[in-house]
């Protein structure tokens, strides 16, 4: 049985129920579903001997009339529309590069019974774990099999006057609480996914290596990497297809609140705010 006709089936019961007068508008779902399809078919690319890539975002834009009777059952239809993509695909032998997603959107400039899909490519994407210590290193003085640990110095009594005493010059500095006045606060954005940069230097590639793994094709395994100093910049690591950053390839740029860096197919957005 074709995946269509099945999509079909499974829209009965839908039809049967509170969608049946939504479903007498001049769209039907099912022309939705074939469109995707077409779509899906008309935007495949080879990647490489055994992977053929295809959008995983779609768009349908609807007339106002159309989009007014559908739009409330938009999420149970988006599902059912990205299922049907999904059986589609395996059943071709595509791949996605990301989640599948179908929204309805409103086109003033459609009359009713006309639509238009558009679609796009995401690719996910995943902060890796930080690594954990090494073996025979996890537990603490203290624990089975070490000597019990020493009891911490009691603090230096305060000089007369309750005055605390300053730190020596060249000392440690005193560590700076999160969200404290003068910190800065940086992160990236990939597909609407945010990700913390919590760390002097953030690599980003396809291998799980990489502290934040790009699942892009014409993405390197170790592609590029942001270094957070002053100022913040990002190097390119020897990748196949290198970086461009707001229009510029580059090996090496500056980066600003609101950067535009792009590594495969993939944009990604540096963002960074004080306090």
């Amino acid at each position: 049985m074709g995946v269509l006709k099945r999509f079909e089936q499974r829209l009965e019961g839908l039809v049967n129920g509170t969608f049946a007068k939504v479903f007498k508008s001049e769209v039907q779902p099912v022309e939705i579903a074939g469109a995707l399809q077409r779509e899906c078919d008309n935007n495949a690319t080879i990647w490489n001997r055994e992977r053929t890539v295809v959008p995983n975002d779609f768009i349908v834009e609807l007339s106002t009339g159309d989009y007014e009777r559908l739009s409330p059952y938009s999420g149970q239809l988006g599902d059912e529309l990205a299922g049907l993509v999904r059986d589609y695909a395996k059943q071709q032998r595509y791949s996605f590069m990301g989640p599948i997603k179908v929204h309805l959107e409103k086109a003033d400039d459609l009359d009713t019974g006309l639509y238009r899909v558009r679609s796009r490519t995401l690719a996910s994407s995943t902060s890796q774990a930080q690594p954990q210590a090494p073996q025979g290193q996890q537990q603490q003085p203290g624990g089975y099999g070490y000597p019990p640990a020493a009891a911490p110095p009691m603090p230096a009594a305060p000089p007369p006057g309750g005055a605390a005493r300053r730190p020596a010059p060249g000392g440690p500095a005193a560590p700076v609480p999160p969200g404290a006045p003068g910190t800065t606060r940086r992160w990236i954005e990939i597909n609407g996914t945010r990700h913390q940069i919590s760390r002097s230097t953030l690599v980003l590639g396809r291998s799980t290596e990489a502290d934040v793994r790009i699942d892009d094709p014409g993405v390197s395994r170790r592609h590029c990497e942001i270094r957070t100093g002053t100022p913040p910049t990002i190097q390119d690591l020897g990748s196949t297809n290198g970086i461009v950053v707001d229009g510029q390839h580059t090996t090496r740029a500056t980066l600003r609140d609101g950067s535009r860096i792009v590594v495969g197919s993939t944009t990604i957005i540096y963002r960074q705010a004080e306090g």
